[in-house]
């Protein structure tokens, strides 16, 4: 009883005798394809210096997910609450950087960090790493019925406004190269670039769950997992594709 007596002052007084920090189910929808649950990213900041990527949650392939390209035109998605991605990069920063530099050479080319999609014919008033998230979301506001692929990694306005939400940018926040890449990093995650770390999928799964977030990038068969919608084809060929994941991820 005594033991009894204290739980419940505990409790009375606001103690828990237990905690509870459950993920939340991210989501990402794209042409012709009914929304598909994500990757469930943790609430936890990012880990500090020496914390290994592939301790980040991932959830498995990323199945559902959708190209960078193809996305509705119209309103974007209800906003995400805001929370910090796990992905930790200290430890692995060199092989995220190469991929990341691999999904770059398939999707944005010349121009990196700067690149608008070809097909937009009203292009932002100055270069994309200079503006605001929110002087980028007015700009695709006021140029509707247009591609709006926008940066290094291609991100349509669902995408960008989804993932920002996840790594807490608001729209003040400057679409700077250190911000792109952290965006790219939930993609990333959410492609399974963990569950690919532990061992839990193999190479050729995880390639395959990248071309299905970034159309530039190609499947076995060597087309775009988007090929024929909105223009999409794949920029590389799968056995470049390979070669290149081989000497990022030997072994």
């Amino acid at each position: 009883m005594g033991s009894l007596r204290l739980a419940l002052v505990w409790l009375l007084l606001g103690g828990a005798p237990w905690a509870w920090a459950g993920p939340v189910s991210v989501f990402q929808a794209s042409l012709g394809e009914a929304r598909a649950p994500l990757v469930a990213l943790g609430g936890a900041p990012a880990a500090g210096a020496g914390a290994s990527l592939w301790t980040a949650p991932a959830g498995g392939g990323g199945a559902g997910s959708a190209s960078l390209f193809v996305g509705r035109q119209g309103g974007l998605f209800a906003p995400v609450p805001q929370r910090r991605s796990a992905v930790a990069l200290p430890g692995t920063g060199s092989q995220v950087a190469r991929l990341r530099q691999l999904i770059a050479r398939a999707e944005a080319g010349r121009h990196g960090y700067d690149a608008v999609q070809h097909g937009a014919a009203v292009r932002p008033g100055r270069p994309p790493t200079e503006m605001t998230l929110g002087e980028i979301h007015a700009w695709i506001e006021a140029t509707p019925g247009q591609p709006h692929a926008i940066g290094r990694y291609q991100f349509i306005p669902a995408t960008l406004k989804r993932v920002s939400a996840v790594v807490g940018a608001g729209p003040d926040a400057v679409f700077a190269p250190e911000l792109q890449d952290r965006l790219a990093d939930v993609l990333l995650a959410e492609a399974g670039l963990g569950a690919f770390g532990r061992g839990e999928i193999g190479r050729h799964a995880f390639m395959h769950n990248l071309a299905k977030i970034w159309a530039g990038l190609p499947t076995s068969t060597g087309l775009s997992y988007y090929h024929g919608h909105a223009g999409n084809r794949a920029t590389m060929t799968w056995a470049a594709f390979d070669a290149e994941m081989g000497r990022i991820f030997p072994g």
